[in-house]
Parts: C-alpha cells; structure tokens; sequence
C-alpha cells in the first residue's frame, strides 16, 4: 500500500510540475501549489525510494536539479512563449525532487552511520 501511495504522489508531483509550467498561478495558489509539492516530494523520499535504489534516485535528482538551474535560458525560447513555460516547469519540478532527495540521502547516511 505505501508503495502504491509513494507512486501516487510521484505522478501527481509530476503532473503538478507539468501543469503550472502550461498554466501559470501567482499568489497564494502558487504558494499552496509549491506546498503540496514539497509534501508530495517528502512523501516519496520516505515511501518510494528503497534502499536499493538510493544511488540511482541521488544521481537522477541531481541531474533533474542541475537541469533545473541551467533552464534559465530557456528564456530565449520565444514561440508561443514556451520558454518561461519550460523554467517553471523545471523549477517545480526542482521544488518537488529536492525535498525527495533530502529525505533519501538523508535515510543513505542513516544506513551508513548504523554499518
């Protein structure tokens, strides 16, 4: 069942970068939006990520975070203005990855401190 819930709210993560990047908010809904992503970031840090796949989740997370920061000149792409529709995309999906990959090199040095 939490593996279920853990898949859930990756996609729904997802699907929530995807649509704020298509159709911007602003003000308190894009707060309330960038909160449930952090949420569901932390929900699948601890329920979907297992030990035998720390490794390869920490590097697709840095590589997703690292994309993120270098989108910035996305910006330049102007038809049918994409390009700022890209940067946020990358950047929540930078605000639900981070909270995930905290949680799961956090629960990486854990396992490293216990051997």
């Amino acid at each position: 069942m939490e593996a279920k819930i853990g898949h859930i709210a990756f996609l729904v993560g997802i699907a929530i970068s995807v649509l704020s990047g298509l159709f911007p908010m602003q003000g308190d809904i894009a707060s309330m939006m960038s909160l449930l992503l952090v949420v569901l970031g932390l929900i699948v840090g601890f329920l979907n990520v297992t030990s035998k796949e720390t490794v390869e989740f920490l590097v697709a997370a840095i590589a997703l975070l690292g994309s993120s920061a270098a989108g910035v000149g996305l910006n330049q792409i102007t038809l049918l203005g994409l390009g700022p529709k890209f940067v946020v995309m990358l950047t929540q999906v930078s605000v639900f990855v981070a909270p995930a990959a905290l949680v799961v090199s956090l629960k990486a040095v854990w396992s490293l401190a216990q051997d």
